[in-house]
């Protein structure tokens, strides 16, 4: 009863602050830290907790939501840009009432669209907004031109890394490119297949040291999921992890980070100081030339 008080409490609180969804971009430096599962497990667990939460595979290319939920899309995002259909028509249903908009190899275009189509993508990405309280960007690893304007957009970033040296050196690169473009937006980060939670919170403080000592910057740690073996198995399943093993140590580890971000529990709450909503910013981006 306490539990679902907070819960009210915390949704209460966010409808005060601000009509629109909140906007996450989810990073990582390099590919195969396990980012688009980490995503969507995420975005189940939001939605489990009574949310409205649409995910998008922003993954040029190579997106691959829909194969991590067992489904095959036969709509994306590319068919609105060939202008078949309409953005809500390329709004799937995902589990536990995740909603999703499969990627493809047509969003690397959404940079060059002439005027028209940007304002009417803009549009109708104000009206699908209003449905949701949580808007997830699963972007593609690295970062690119095109990218960089969605994340330049978003509220607040996760970025997603593992123990290893080359994926956190990766991470750190990524933070500093749009650290560079915006000082303010909030970094969280979640550290990947990590051996113990020891091993999670050393990888995090040895990040935070380097990220403080070269940008002057605080990030926040959301938490580590440990390297279980049942992520593999629900893979080859096509079920995301979180629903494939509720009990497993990965899942256990991801519901704890979601209730720590819903609950806000940090030691510091940073505070973006673009009070700029999500499609204005990206209107901006896009409009630029």
């Amino acid at each position: 009863m306490k539990d679902q008080a907070e819960e009210l409490r915390i949704k209460l609180k966010l409808a005060e602050e601000n009509s629109a969804p909140k906007t996450i971009a989810v990073v990582s430096g390099k590919g195969g830290v396990g980012k688009s599962n980490l995503s969507l497990s995420f975005s189940i667990s939001l939605a489990l907790k009574g949310n409205k939460v649409l995910l998008f595979d922003m993954d040029m290319g190579m997106g691959n939501l829909d194969i991590l939920m067992g489904n095959t899309s036969e709509i994306s995002i590319v068919d609105f840009l060939e202008g078949s259909i309409s953005l809500k028509d390329a709004v799937m249903d995902g589990p536990k009432g995740l909603k999703y908009i499969a990627g493809g190899s047509g969003l690397s275009h959404l940079v060059g669209l002439d005027a028209g189509l940007v304002d009417k993508f803009v549009k109708e990405l104000t009206v699908i907004f209003k449905e949701y309280d949580y808007v997830i960007f699963d972007m593609g690893a690295g970062i690119t031109d095109g990218t960089l304007k969605f994340i330049l957009s978003v509220q607040e970033i996760v970025v997603i890394t593992t123990p290893e040296p080359t994926a956190m050196t990766d991470a750190y690169a990524m933070m500093k490119h749009i650290h560079l473009m915006d000082s303010a937006i909030p970094f969280y980060v979640v550290i990947n297949r990590a051996q113990s939670d020891k091993e999670g919170l050393q990888t995090f403080s040895r990040l935070s040291k380097v990220v403080k000592s070269f940008l002057d910057r605080e990030i926040i740690c959301l938490g580590s999921v440990p390297d279980d073996h049942v992520i593999q198995q629900a893979v080859r399943q096509q079920i995301p992890f979180i629903l494939y093993n509720e009990k497993a140590q990965a899942s256990k580890a991801l519901k704890g980070i979601s209730d720590k971000y819903i609950r806000r529990q940090f030691s510091q709450e940073p505070i973006s100081k673009n009070s700029l909503h999500f499609v204005s910013k990206l209107k901006q981006f896009l409009f630029e030339r």
